[in-house]
């Protein structure tokens, strides 16, 4: 963009000359703006949190909603990634190159994973207008090819707009030990979970810096504060005593749930009387996805449901104990006379989460490998559960019932369930109206309009030189003193995610008969259902035999809505389909990969990828008496492999989806001396859930040492895990035979290599050495 004109004087003597400071000012945000903080959790359906009725407590968003505004029919686009890229640019997920998560971009426009620059965000346009903008938390916005130390920062949150940012990039992390970005590089956590470490914690405290930070510097200066915590994405953790705080206060189970919560919604004026509550299993056995079936409750046996009952009590515990955090913020604000004028949203991206089963997980990754969970090994970890011990998601019971009333859950975006959501705003400033429900219709895509509505600036034309889309959503300001149910200024929202299909308009709403991630496709076969949300808020009618013109009208408002945003074709791929595609990287394809000791961890969006193929790993090592450590690691307990030196022997260890016993392969005494030390697995087809199975050997020098059976993982180690690792292992351990990184020591470990192509180990492993030499 052009340098403003200069219309000073200039003369050769600057005693002669006349300064003009215009093109050198910083900008001013408008008098009196507040400042905006938007809380975003994840996984959360509305009839969870206790200001909408449910059992898990909320005191900070209790505190709010007492003084500020409860939303009843604030939307999402049912999944994390496209949600996001709304409240960022105020333009619908497929405009804004997410109609799907990241990690499941597949080359199409609608779907590139990729802001656009027609699509300023709100970042930008609030740095424009002088303020300071921070994001804290979670980043899912990030092309999974750029999660890396040298790959490209363009869609970095610092270049979005944002001053600093302190979170993590991708869709999840262990909150035990996270994988955290402080502004645009990678750093270890500050202290460890055995010192008081819990994510959540540690994101208020670095909220708080920031804050604090600027009004050192910059007092008058207003501030844009986007709050990303993990919660409630799994894993779920928790410290144990919020666990406890919940014992058997789910123990009447799910079912039982979603009557009870479903009478509070109604007492509390969240639901109109009458709202009647919906199957657990809506969809017909042909159009299911079986990993989304609800188990009923009468049906468990007394271990499931101990287990189940459980899990809900870790979610709440994890639910609470980031709210009380995010109190801590709230208290600060109040505490430097800055809440009063702070806007608030405090809301979650989609509806609960079905990602753990009918059997809940001790592993979430199952899930993204297509593996399915097992009942005993999950209930030997019950009494850890929540810990870090687990990477734990309760069953798709507790995702309908967190859901109530509504049908399914996160990913089905033609349904409520997936996509009505909690929504509190507060703003005592600039709100008169105080502990009030509102029934007006919204959507996520509608924050940004709102926020500079409330400013009073607009989204330019024209940013950077680019002709901008104009914006998708409507402020909501309207709301704010509107009378609860005063009539709605939106009038059409398109909604479509990973095979479903949906368009609510002025108050009627359709709906597909279609799962997600189900690989049928046959999207002209599709049967929509038409339901008068107006008068049936839990969508538990089907009106398309009454009301023919009224679907048809709504289905082609929704071709006209998918043509205009993008959003063709339809996917509705298995997640495993859908995560492993093989995309574009900044650098050229190659079978072989040289890494060396102590470079940060590798992101598993860049490292060598073993998935599905044979593989050879080589450690090019002097050793002397006693050397020991990690030569190369990546993954975690939850996945992943690591080949180290312990006891003076080699071992290789292959945790497969964390599933015990640990697949090791061990040598004899190892020399001192100049080695070559590594293995070779050669896939020799697929076992039951497609996962690859083998033969392992293990080498010393030309020696094979060890040799045995072993199958590995096709998926993804984990959505955000543990990176690739040379001379340590980051974070978690992926072997529960060392700890603390068990970093090498002993000798010099020169470099690693990985090869993926078809030779043998033996043709590799002089070529191999020659090549870390070398470098």
């Amino acid at each position: 963009m052009a340098r403003p004109a200069f219309n000073g004087v200039i003369k050769l003597d600057v005693r002669d000359s006349v300064a003009d400071w215009a093109p050198y000012e910083t900008p001013k945000a408008p008098e009196g703006a507040p400042n905006i903080l938007v809380i975003l959790y994840d996984d959360t359906g509305m009839a969870s949190w206790s200001p909408y009725g449910g059992r898990i407590n909320m005191p900070t968003l209790d505190r709010l909603a007492k003084d500020g505004l409860t939303y009843t029919q604030w939307h999402t686009t049912a999944l994390c990634s496209p949600t996001r890229s709304t409240m960022l640019t105020g333009r619908n997920h497929h405009a804004n190159g997410f109609g799907v998560i990241t990690e499941a971009t597949n080359g199409f426009p609608g779907a590139s994973g990729r802001l656009p620059e027609e699509c300023a965000t709100i970042g930008q346009v609030l740095q424009k207008n002088g303020y300071s903008t921070f994001w804290i938390g979670k980043n899912h916005n990030v092309p999974e090819e750029d999660v890396s130390t040298g790959g490209s920062k363009e869609q970095w949150p610092l270049a979005m707009g944002f001053d600093r940012f302190y979170g993590f990039i991708g869709g999840e992390t262990n909150n035990w030990y996270p994988d955290l970005v402080e502004d645009n590089h990678f750093i270890d956590q500050p202290y460890l979970p055995e010192d008081g470490y819990h994510l959540s914690k540690d994101l208020v405290d670095q909220t708080i810096r920031l804050i604090r930070d600027q009004n050192a510097s910059n007092p008058s200066k207003p501030w844009y504060t986007w709050f990303c915590p993990g919660a409630n994405h799994a894993p779920h953790h928790a410290p144990k005593e919020y666990i406890e705080k919940y014992k058997g206060v789910f123990d009447d189970g799910y079912d039982a749930y979603r009557e009870w919560v479903l009478a509070r919604m109604i007492e509390r004026g969240i639901l109109p009387e009458g709202t009647a509550l919906t199957p657990i299993n809506p969809l017909p056995d042909d159009q299911a996805n079986p990993a989304d079936y609800v188990k009923p409750w009468e049906t468990l046996s007394e271990d499931e449901k101990r287990l189940f009952i459980r899990m809900a009590e870790v979610f709440a515990g994890f639910s609470e104990y980031t709210d009380v955090q995010v109190g801590r913020l709230i208290d600060y604000l109040e505490q430097t006379g800055q809440l009063d004028n702070t806007l608030i949203f405090y809301c979650a991206d989609n509806g609960a989460s079905g990602e753990g089963s009918p059997d809940g997980s001790v592993n979430e990754n199952k899930f993204f490998n297509g593996f399915p969970d097992d009942l005993a090994e999950n209930l030997s970890k019950i009494d850890v559960l929540g810990g870090p011990e687990t990477y734990n998601h309760y069953p798709t019971g507790w995702a309908t019932a967190f859901s109530t009333p509504f049908q399914m859950f996160k990913r089905y975006s033609q349904f409520s369930g997936g996509t009505c959501d909690p929504m509190v705003i507060h703003w005592p400033a600039g709100i008169k109206a105080k502990g009030e429900v509102r029934h007006q219709y919204h959507h996520s895509v509608d924050i940004v309009a709102t926020v500079l509505d409330v400013i009073g600036i607009e989204m330019p034309t024209v940013f950077r030189g680019v002709e901008q889309r104009p914006l998708d959503g409507v402020s909501m300001k309207y709301s704010f003193d509107a009378a609860p149910d005063g009539p709605t200024q939106k009038h059409v929202q398109y909604y479509t995610m990973i095979g479903t299909r949906g368009i609510w308009k002025d108050g009627w709403k359709a709906a597909t008969i279609h799962a997600p991630l189900t690989g049928h496709g046959r999207f002209d076969e599709d049967r929509w259902e038409l339901y008068h949300v107006d008068v049936d808020r839990s969508e538990s009618k089907d009106l398309a035999a009454e009301h023919p013109e009224k679907l048809k009208e709504l289905i082609d408002t929704w071709f006209e809505e998918a043509g205009r945003n993008n959003v063709m074709p339809l996917d509705d791929r298995s997640a495993r389909e859908q995560l492993t595609i093989e995309r574009p990287q900044s650098e050229p394809p190659r079978t072989r990969y040289i890494y060396y000791p102590d470079t940060t961890a590798v992101a598993e969006s860049v490292a060598v990828n073993v998935r599905g193929r044979s593989y050879k790993i080589i450690a090019d090592v002097v050793l002397e008496e006693g050397a020991e450590g990690v030569l190369f690691a990546h993954g975690s307990r939850f996945g992943g492999h690591s080949l180290f030196i312990k006891d003076n022997r080699l071992t290789y260890v292959y945790n497969f989806l964390g599933i015990p016993p640990e697949q090791v392969f061990t040598s004899g005494e190892l020399t001192p001396g100049k080695h070559a030390l590594g293995m070779e697995f050669v896939r020799e087809g697929a076992g039951d859930h497609g996962e690859s199975v083998g033969t392992c050997k293990l080498y010393i020098d030309d020696q094979v040492v060890a040799e045995g059976p072993m199958r590995a993982q096709i998926g993804k180690f984990t959505l955000a895990g543990d990176g690739l690792c040379v001379g340590f292992d980051s974070g978690d351990a992926v072997s529960g035979q060392y700890s603390d990184g068990f970093p090498f020591s002993g000798g010099k470990l020169l470099g690693v290599g990985i090869d993926v192509s078809e030779e043998q180990y033996l043709d590799l492993e002089l070529e191999a050495l020659a090549a870390l030499a070398r470098e």
